[in-house]
């Protein structure tokens, strides 16, 4: 998300200028009009520019390309503003086909270079530097020479579709990022090199924690041991705190009658994120996209008193959505995923409360994984995409809001980022790189109970209304773990590692005392491994080392005498040979903590 701060800005005028002049280059290393260019705008940490072009860019392109804005940069050309008519616009961009489309939108009603209505009055503007003149709104910086040809950088090529609907024509995206020094420059590649390492995808392999295979199906998961130990680990922590938090468990299945579908209302305002139908005994049935309805048909399979409320249901539920193929990327965007789903049915008196408790539940769980930086969003109706009475939306938005003034969270509202049927917090986590990640979402919901029909009987013995609170936690399974994964570069504390331990006998003498020493970690709830193998130790230790185990316990005749381990830990520090009693205490008091190691 780009804030709003940011929006504007000097360095935001610096990107999107500087998105022009890599578009000036483009044109000129592809001359005779064989460039068709589309939309460049300027993102979070920098710009980039669509392409339509006869080949495949290449590295060496890129050099091309970035050689050639710098030498513009150094020159003195002055950005320059327009006004033309909607004619004039068409015949300076005749041979630009994504132009022409974009000037048609304007002119029809007003709509930006992503299709989304423009509130302001339509004008159609160009920006000038150079030779180079663009379709564009701006705002710019006064002259090329604002920008530092060192702070520059043009990072890769990706794939995007024109507006981005896979019914059209792919073209090829350059990213690039700009800076007001080349300092800032460097810190940034620093940290995209830090990034780089940390990725769950590259880490998933060398750790072995999970794959995907086209055999299954792009954006399906497949576990492994250990990515599964770590997956258990974190859910086996999450169900006991739910526990003593209140929460009862329930369990729904993974397909629901399309009439189900058709009275939430996820057929409605959700089905382009959905599978296509089961016809299953001539009724159409769907992949859950979501848990909810069926919590709340296990909520009317009885009747129910105020005495009853609040009921917190939680559910381990795993959900189908269709994402496209371009977006899925690891674990971080899948299709198939499961969520730490709860639903939350209470009195309206009953419901400020419960949003309380919910908020304080989200921190203290996500804190229990050693994050303890977030920034909280909340997101507010899209008139063109909501149901419901409008002034119960905005008590309901300011529900939310009152909950988040008392935790004390900064937050930022994000305006029509809501459901259909109810505003939401969502609080996402501050990594060790300082990147958001979206988990924990609290969503108020007036509009289900009253499709469905809830009721409860209150205290004067009539049928009312309960409010209904949707919450996942850690959100996706999937992504969390992915999340996790980058936030500790896989070295997991010592609670979540999938190998806790790893013995390292000196010699083959010292196997049958290692394979004691295991079997007694074992036997405490340790999960460890002993390397057999033939290699040197050194070697023994460099391989546990790249697989982040926190303990290496090397094992020669002096240990194996003595009835001690001598302890490696991850970081490098060397302990002590202490008795495995000792480290078993050590361990286990580590465990328990959630050190963050």
């Amino acid at each position: 998300m780009v804030k709003d701060n940011y929006l504007g800005s000097d360095l935001w005028k610096i990107r999107h200028s500087a998105a022009h002049v890599m578009a000036q280059a483009v044109r000129d290393i592809f001359p005779e009009g064989a460039a068709k260019i589309a939309i460049g705008p300027p993102i979070a940490d920098g710009f980039y520019y669509d392409f339509d072009l006869p080949r495949p860019l290449t590295p060496e392109d890129l050099e091309e390309i970035e050689g050639k804005m710098r030498k513009v940069l150094t020159e003195d050309h002055q950005f320059i503003r327009r006004e033309l008519s909607a004619e004039e616009a068409r015949e300076l961009f005749r041979d630009q086909p994504y132009k022409l489309d974009l000037i048609d939108g304007l002119e029809a009603g007003g709509v930006d270079e992503y299709g989304e209505p423009l509130e302001e009055e339509t004008v159609i503007s160009t920006y000038t530097h150079d030779d180079f003149e663009d379709l564009c709104r701006g705002p710019h910086v006064e002259s090329t020479q604002r920008i530092n040809p060192k702070a520059i950088k043009l990072l890769n090529v990706a794939g995007a579709y024109w507006r981005g609907d896979e019914r059209n024509p792919m073209l090829q995206r350059i990213y690039g990022t700009a800076w007001e020094t080349e300092a800032e420059l460097e810190d940034y590649l620093a940290k995209l090199e830090e990034a780089k390492r940390r990725d769950h995808r590259r880490l998933g392999k060398e750790l072995d924690l999970y794959s995907t295979n086209p055999d299954v199906g792009s954006g399906l998961v497949l576990w492994h041991p250990n990515g599964a130990y770590v997956r258990y680990k974190a859910e086996q922590y999450c169900q006991e705190e739910h526990l003593k938090n209140g929460y009862e468990f329930v369990v729904s299945p993974h397909i629901g009658k399309a009439h189900l579908w058709e009275t939430s209302g996820h057929l409605t305002w959700y089905e382009e994120n959905m599978y296509s139908s089961l016809d299953i005994d001539q009724e159409s049935y769907y992949l859950k996209p979501m848990n909810c309805p069926f919590h709340i048909m296990i909520y009317k399979n009885s009747l129910h008193s105020y005495r009853d409320l609040p009921l917190r249901w939680a559910e381990w539920g795993t959900v189908y959505r269709y994402e496209r193929s371009g977006v899925l990327h690891g674990m971080m965007r899948v299709r198939g995923f499961t969520q730490d789903d709860a639903h939350i049915f209470c009195s309206p008196d009953q419901m400020p409360g419960e949003i309380d408790r919910v908020l304080n539940f989200c921190l203290h769980i996500l804190r229990g994984f050693g994050m303890n930086e977030f920034h909280a969003y909340l997101a507010t109706r899209d008139p063109d995409k909501s149901a419901g009475d409008v002034d119960r939306w905005d008590d309901a938005t300011e529900a939310l809001r009152e909950t988040l003034d008392r935790a004390g969270l900064h937050y930022d509202i994000d305006e029509g980022g809501a459901a259909f049927y109810g505003p939401k917090i969502d609080l996402k986590m501050i990594d060790a790189l300082d990147r958001e990640w979206q988990l924990s979402t609290i969503q108020f919901d007036f509009n289900l109970p009253d499709r469905f029909d809830l009721t409860y009987i209150g205290e004067d013995g009539k049928q009312h209304r309960p409010y209904m609170i949707h919450r996942a936690l850690l959100g996706s399974i999937e992504r969390f773990i992915g999340v996790l994964v980058e936030h500790y570069s896989g070295a997991f504390p010592l609670w979540l590692a999938p190998t806790q331990a790893i013995l390292i006998p000196i010699t083959d003498r010292n196997l049958e005392y290692v394979n004691r020493v295991a079997e007694q970690m074992r036997a405490a709830g340790i999960q460890v491994k002993v390397d057999d193998s033939s290699d040197r130790m050194g070697a023994k230790i460099r391989d546990a080392e790249k697989l982040k185990i926190p303990y290496m316990l090397v094992v020669g005749d002096r240990e194996q005498e003595a009835g001690t381990v001598a302890p490696r830990l991850r970081s490098g520090d060397q302990l002590d040979p202490m008795p495995v009693e000792d480290l078993l205490a050590r361990m286990k008091e580590e465990i328990q903590s959630h050190a963050q190691i």
